[in-house]
């Protein structure tokens, strides 16, 4: 009988002790969310300079998932992020229209470059981005587009649209489509002497230049706008919808426009904050 009720109290303890270590896992589940974003974003070294200042702020850990806009958006759509935050505006505009977030908020903005092999060989040099593609599709030059559907190859295919080229029709002859982010594509116009579009931040960041130089920027169609939208939870119970707000509310707050503003890589900002209050 003694052993009996040893062995009951044993597994009494057992349990309870199974009990208070769990819920300090439950409790540090619940306060992470997942947040769908962009290559540029993340291999700009953004994240890991934002993200800890918000976690002191909040307590709240944030799981990225860095791939091209267009994927990020999908991600968003099938419930699989509990926030998103990327790179363009149509698109994102579109993703609201359908009811899978109820509001998009502008946080900041940078700008695309072209990029190029120092002797430019194309004569795009300039800070007229359409006469600078029609240069590269007249030459046949090496360029490397993208071809991911992200933020960054949706602005491409505007500026080749807008320089009078179909793109989808007529490729030029050198154009080349990774499916690759941002960096891999530095990398591949790196080691080719290849041109690139890119954007500013992930350029600052890219360790890897070779011979690449930036030939085309200040053009106001190289304006690249970032936006931040909660996944709609009556679309996706699932959602965190309160922490993924929090972190919305935070980076378009005093204190997140703050932490954007302050990252800079040799002493040059890579991205300028814009929320509107």
């Amino acid at each position: 009988m003694i052993d009996r009720v040893r062995r009951v109290a044993v597994a009494a303890l057992v349990a309870m002790v199974a009990v208070m270590l769990a819920a300090p896992a439950t409790g540090a589940q619940e306060k992470t969310i997942v947040m769908a974003s962009t290559t540029s974003t993340e291999q700009s070294g953004l994240f890991g300079h934002l993200l800890p200042l918000f976690k002191r702020a909040t307590g709240i850990d944030v799981h990225v998932v860095a791939v091209g806009t267009g994927q990020a958006l999908d991600i968003g759509r099938r419930g699989d992020a509990d926030v998103v935050f990327v790179h363009d505006t149509a698109a994102e505009e579109k993703f609201v229209a359908e009811g899978y977030s109820v509001k998009r908020q502008p946080v900041m903005y940078n700008d695309f470059i072209l990029l190029g092999p120092a002797a430019d060989p194309a004569q795009t040099k300039g800070n007229d981005i359409a006469a600078a593609m029609k240069k590269l599709a007249a030459a046949g030059a090496s360029f490397i587009s993208r071809g991911d559907r992200s933020g960054t190859h949706a602005a491409e295919l505007r500026l080749w649209k807008h320089a009078g080229i179909d793109i989808e029709k007529n490729k030029p002859a050198g154009y080349k489509e990774c499916g690759c982010g941002m960096g891999p594509a530095l990398n591949i116009a790196s080691s080719t002497d290849a041109y690139v579009l890119s954007d500013r931040g992930t350029w600052l960041s890219f360790k890897n230049r070779g011979g690449l130089v930036i030939l085309v920027e200040g053009d106001k169609s190289l304006f690249n706008q970032y936006g931040v939208m909660v996944v709609n939870p009556a679309r996706h119970p699932q959602v965190k919808a309160a922490l993924a707000q929090a972190f919305a509310d935070w980076v378009v707050s005093p204190a997140g426009q703050a932490a954007i503003a302050s990252y800079k890589i040799d002493g040059e900002q890579l991205f300028f904050p814009n929320a509107r209050p």
